[in-house]
């Protein structure tokens, strides 16, 4: 990445759906440029923290900073264009009508960036994916695993300082999932980027993150530091 990575800390974080408390004074540092994996049963509270990190959801209570700047409390939330993040969904969120190139695009023209250095930066952000070839498809046109690599490319083409991941891999088969699991994990480390990534696959953390950060009733229970790569997925 040609931008610094930056830090997030979560400080007393709470979220509820109505009675139901989803997170209770949640709190998290997460070191810039690290890889961590949310991790936790059902319910936990995984998903909703990341909504808070992408702006989909505002804190209850607490705070957010991405490095020394207060992204979010109860008062106040930056939008999500303005966070500078990228974010990669389990259901990939291609446009079908949109070729595999103007999909990864799309985050410059929003930014309008010039059409020659638009050019230049999706063909490398397709060659890291290994995905050089297939500019000109359509989603159809992609088996599910060049699909969440398209989905890449296009979370990291505008150089965010934050990629965020919801459970990206689980409608992949298990060989796949793994294959790509180690692909994003060699890419990360290239990137440099902090990266925050949702999974229920204790193999699939173990594998891509640094730290393991384990959820229960909607606060931190555990911090696992992961000094080597796991054997498989489970």
């Amino acid at each position: 990445m040609s931008r610094s990575p930056t830090s997030v800390t979560l400080g007393g974080i709470g979220y509820a759906f109505g009675a139901h408390t989803v997170l209770n004074q949640c709190d998290l540092q997460i070191e810039a440029g690290s890889i961590v994996a949310l991790l936790g049963p059902s319910g936990c509270g995984k998903s909703t923290l990341l909504k808070l990190l992408a702006g989909l959801l505002q804190p209850q209570q607490g705070t957010l900073h991405f490095g020394e700047r207060l992204i979010a409390s109860a008062r106040l939330s930056t939008p999500p264009e303005q966070r500078d993040i990228g974010m990669v969904f389990q259901d990939y969120a291609l446009w079908p009508h949109m070729s595999v190139a103007h999909n990864v695009a799309f985050p410059l023209l929003m930014r309008k960036v010039p059409p020659r250095e638009r050019e230049a930066r999706v063909l490398a952000a397709l060659q890291r994916v290994g995905l050089a070839d297939f500019a000109r498809r359509k989603p159809s046109d992609l088996s599910g695993g060049q699909q969440q690599r398209v989905a890449l490319a296009r979370a990291i083409i505008a150089e965010p300082k934050i990629l965020l991941f919801d459970e990206p891999l689980s409608n992949l088969d298990r060989d796949l999932r793994e294959s790509l699991c180690l692909e994003m994990a060699s890419l990360l480390r290239q990137l440099g980027t902090t990266a925050v990534y949702v999974t229920h696959d204790r193999g699939e953390a173990e594998m891509l993150a640094d730290r393991i950060v384990w959820l229960s009733a909607g606060t931190v229970s555990a911090i696992q530091t992961v000094t080597s790569l796991s054997g498989g997925l489970a």
